[in-house]
């Protein structure tokens, strides 16, 4: 996808190399003049930007929002959709906190039993823990599975 201050620069480069109007370097290129004539009416930014990256460098914990109210305190006044379009194209993000490190090392197998008697599980139809709900069916699963493997 070409941008459209390409598409001027490609235009004004057929006017000049091959002298013919704009309206034609428009035709045979195929896009529509108003393209080409336009003129952008942004603000600049750049004492925004530069008041941003130094309140960010100072309060580096800070978020957009934060940020914001600092500046509409120094009457900066900005849309705060703009002011997040620009603080995210400085790289201004906070950069998430790590999480918890787990504990290293191995954990221990489950012993298998090695003979019969050395292992009991429960038989129930139906059960249900203090609160009402049903209590995980791993631990019979995993015992009728040990029995399996004893048997074979």
């Amino acid at each position: 996808m070409v941008t459209p201050a390409v598409r001027r620069e490609a235009v004004a480069y057929l006017c000049e190399a091959f002298a013919v109007s704009q309206r034609r370097a428009c035709s045979v290129i195929g896009i529509d003049r108003t393209s080409v004539r336009y003129v952008s009416t942004r603000s600049d930014d750049q004492a925004v930007r530069a008041r941003l990256r130094e309140l960010a460098a100072v309060r580096c914990r800070f978020g957009y929002r934060r940020l914001h109210v600092l500046l509409d305190r120094e009457g900066i006044v900005l849309n705060h959709k703009k002011l997040r379009r620009i603080y995210a194209e400085e790289r201004l993000q906070v950069r998430r906190r790590g999480g918890r490190k787990r504990a290293l090392g191995t954990r221990a197998p489950m012993v298998l039993p090695s003979g019969p008697n050395q292992r009991w599980s429960l038989d129930f139809v139906s059960d249900a823990l203090t609160d009402g709900r049903k209590p995980p069916a791993e631990a019979a699963l995993r015992c009728w599975y040990l029995v399996m493997m004893l048997r074979s």
